[in-house]
């Protein structure tokens, strides 16, 4: 299970079709094969069109999975019948394992604002006993930014999951992953404020019924002008079938 699928393409941008990613990615974990994975959502796609650089981010990720409802909904108009991969599932599976390897091969949460990541580390260490976790913030001065990328060169953490929102961490995974080659590094946004109990997830009925981007739009409601691009695509999805 060490090569990834051949990519389903979605209006351009490769997504790959897994029955089960978590599965994929712990044997890439265990046996440190680098990945840089990339989690898709209807508004990342619209974003990649006007922005060159992350879209090259996403051509060149080893695995991009369909987070978004967006997503899942241009499969299916395709006759795929893929189920949907939350980022924030995806990274608490890794961490799992993470916590059963050894420890003397950290995990590395960076990004958020200041103490976020520490929170989200703290609960993290009590749900799985053992696991190592270093933290850095994501409003680091350009020297504190090189010294983090040199503790990473020392340190090669196995599993690093970046919190600095699109598409400023796909970027940046993209700039940096040379540091750890072996690692999985993946962008998890707004994760760490969930996990540290900032921010609540959306109840369960409306993650079951493709509505998580409703209830984000009710929490950070001045992301209205973004979430413009959701009927763009669905229009997009629609015509180009």
């Amino acid at each position: 299970m060490s090569e990834a699928p051949k990519p389903f393409s979605v209006m351009g941008l490769p997504v790959h079709l897994l029955d089960d990613y978590t599965n994929w990615l712990r044997s890439r974990l265990q046996k440190q094969k680098g990945t840089h994975v990339v989690t898709l959502n209807a508004e990342m796609v619209m974003q990649a069109k006007h922005d060159k650089a992350l879209g090259e981010a996403i051509q060149q990720a080893e695995l991009v999975v369909p987070d978004g409802s967006g997503v899942i909904f241009y499969l299916r108009l395709r006759n795929q019948q893929q189920q949907r991969c939350t980022g924030i599932g995806l990274a608490a599976s890794l961490l799992e394992t993470a916590g059963q390897l050894e420890a003397s091969s950290p995990v590395c949460f960076y990004g958020g604002a200041p103490g976020m990541a520490k929170a989200a580390a703290k609960v993290w260490r009590q749900r799985v006993p053992g696991i190592a976790i270093t933290t850095e913030h994501g409003y680091l001065s350009p020297k504190a930014e090189q010294e983090f990328r040199q503790t990473l060169a020392e340190q090669q953490p196995q599993l690093i999951l970046v919190s600095l929102g699109v598409p400023r961490q796909e970027l940046w995974i993209r700039e940096n992953r040379w540091l750890c080659p072996q690692a999985i590094w993946m962008g998890v946004g707004g994760s760490f404020d969930i996990w540290a109990g900032v921010k609540p997830r959306a109840p369960l009925w409306l993650q079951k019924n493709h509505l998580e981007w409703l209830y984000r739009l009710y929490q950070e409601p001045w992301r209205w002008r973004r979430m413009l691009v959701l009927p763009q695509f669905a229009l997009r999805a629609l015509l180009q079938r």
